[in-house]
């Protein structure tokens, strides 16, 4: 029987004139000598480059926001930042207004324009960066390294110290939810039969039926708005800390750049309750003995959703084999590295050859100690 599940929902501006690109960057200047100052992962805080002068900021904890604010959420970060494109692989930036940008952290090319895009609606989160750009280079120079099967000219073309600590987009959601939910499961049993004048032990499957009210309630559930890095890529840089973020300010975009979200937040929302039901049927399931599972049906009423729209660290760094473009990802609060690398076949037919060697003479050797 097919398995199936269903689910029940809950219920501008005029744009700037395009700026001319510099290849230059006006960010926040100290207060004590005039110098750029970024926000630093390490202090916490904007920190200036020249003289070390620090200085804090009021960083309030972020807050959920009722759901139904989500249907009419838009615009809003028009007034303090602005949106360039890469002319090369097609990526959007949002940087602060008083920032221009320079290269592309994804493919690393300079060919970037300034658009008159809005860049949507403003954050109410975002978590930190806690992980230097040093430090990230060095978990991205360890992962290249175990990286055995890669090209060799592809692991040097990658200069994990060139790499941009961009702020990727995602919503999580919370929510209450009462399920009811009908499924047939099956048991193997073993029973004794003969065939051809001999007894055999034979399987068979015994099915039984279970339905019920299932109650739960979830936090903190992360989907990904973003174009360039994909569901798959967050899954595997978590856990970032989305609990403990922070009310998004100005002030941790300088001397970043955060991607455009390229989903709306309803879009995320579905992908949201598709999580939430693959849970609830691990949750529901887990009360019961089975061995298989011949059909599961669910309906779930949503409750008391909220959600957040957050900001998440990413350090991003690229390298080209043969044309083709790789990325991998540090996360900027925990140092968790991920990515892909191609595989060279001549390192693959090496590996190959030398344990078919190895294999040889360990049988060379067999036969010679057998013959002695």
């Amino acid at each position: 029987m097919k398995e199936s599940e269903k689910t029940e929902q809950m219920p501008g501006e005029e744009s700037a004139p395009v700026p001319e690109v510099e290849n230059t960057t006006s960010v926040m200047k100290c207060p004590s000598c005039g110098a750029n100052m970024v926000y630093s992962a390490e202090k916490g805080a904007l920190y200036c480059e020249y003289c070390g002068s620090v200085r804090e900021f009021a960083g309030g904890e972020s807050e959920e926001i009722d759901f139904a604010h989500l249907l009419s959420a838009s615009g809003g970060w028009e007034n303090e930042s602005h949106v360039f494109r890469c002319e090369n692989c097609g990526a959007t930036e949002v940087l602060d207004r008083r920032e221009i940008a320079k290269t592309c952290p994804f493919c690393g090319t300079s060919n970037i324009v300034a658009t008159d895009e809005l860049p949507g609606i403003r954050p109410n989160a975002v978590v930190p960066f806690a992980v230097g750009s040093e430090q990230a280079g060095g978990f991205a120079r360890a992962w290249l390294k175990k990286r055995l099967f890669a090209p060799r000219k592809f692991r040097k073309s990658a200069k994990p110290e060139e790499m941009r600590g961009v702020y990727i987009p995602a919503f999580t959601f919370d929510a209450n939810t009462d399920s009811s939910y009908s499924a047939t499961l099956g048991v193997y049993r073993y029973r004794s039969v003969r065939r051809n004048g001999r007894w055999e032990r034979e399987r068979y499957t015994e099915y039984f039926h279970v339905s019920g009210q299932y109650a739960s309630s979830f936090d903190d559930v992360l989907i990904q708005a973003s174009s360039e890095v994909r569901q798959q890529v967050v899954n595997k840089l978590q856990p970032y800390n989305t609990r403990s973020s922070r009310a998004y300010t100005q002030e941790y975009l300088s001397g970043f750049t955060a991607e455009q979200n390229a989903r709306a937040g309803t879009e995320c929302w579905e992908d949201a309750k598709n999580v939430i039901a693959n849970r609830l049927r691990s949750q529901i399931l887990s009360g019961y003995h089975y061995d298989v599972v011949s059909s599961f049906n669910i309906s779930t009423r949503y409750s008391d959703v909220t959600y957040k729209y957050v900001l998440l660290p990413v350090y991003v760094g690229h390298s080209t084999w043969r044309q083709k473009l790789y990325n991998f990802f540090v996360n900027g609060e925990t140092g968790k590295v991920t990515g892909k690398a191609p595989v060279s076949p001549l390192k693959v037919l090496g590996v190959v050859l030398l344990c078919a060697a190895a294999v040889a003479l360990l049988v060379w050797l067999g036969v010679m100690y057998a013959g002695g």
